[in-house]
C-alpha cells in the first residue's frame, strides 16, 4: 500500500525535476539570444523521464546513473537546429523558445496541481470515518 503512495508521488517529483531544469535551459537559450555562436541546447522530456523511470525501482527514486552529484537528474542534452540560419551562428529561435517555455511551464503547474491532488485525496482517505 505505501508503495503505491510514494510511486505515484516519485513519478511526479522525478517530472516535476526534470521540468524545472528543462525550465533553466529554456531560460539559458533565452538570455543567449544575442550571443554570437551560442548554440541552443534542449532534452527530450520524455525520453529522460523513461530513463528515470525505466532504471528505477518501485519507490527507489531517481535512477542513479543519470543523477549529478547534486542528486539532481542530467538527461542527455541535444543541440537544437535553427529555422533559418544567422550570420554570427547563434541557433536560438525565439518564438520557438517562447512556446517552449509557456508550454514547460504549463506542464510544470500541472505536475505541481496533481502531486497536490494526490496528497489531498490521501488525507481524506485518511479522514473517513470508515477507515480502519
Amino acid at each position: 500500500m505505501i508503495n503505491r503512495l510514494t510511486d505515484a508521488l516519485d513519478f511526479h517529483g522525478q517530472a516535476l525535476t526534470l521540468r524545472a531544469q528543462r525550465q533553466q535551459l529554456i531560460a539559458g537559450n533565452i538570455a543567449n539570444a544575442d550571443t554570437p555562436g551560442y548554440q541552443a541546447r534542449d532534452f527530450d522530456f520524455a525520453a529522460a523521464l523513461r530513463a528515470a523511470r525505466g532504471s528505477a525501482g518501485t519507490g527507489e527514486g531517481i535512477a542513479r546513473d543519470i543523477l549529478t552529484s547534486q542528486g539532481r537528474p542530467q538527461p542527455a542534452l541535444r543541440f537544437l537546429h535553427p529555422a533559418q540560419t544567422n550570420l554570427d551562428g547563434n541557433s536560438v529561435d525565439m518564438d520557438r523558445e517562447r512556446a517552449n517555455f509557456m508550454d514547460n511551464a504549463l506542464k510544470f503547474d500541472a505536475t505541481l496541481r496533481f502531486i497536490n491532488g494526490n496528497v489531498r485525496t490521501t488525507l481524506d482517505a485518511m479522514k473517513s470515518p470508515n477507515s480502519p
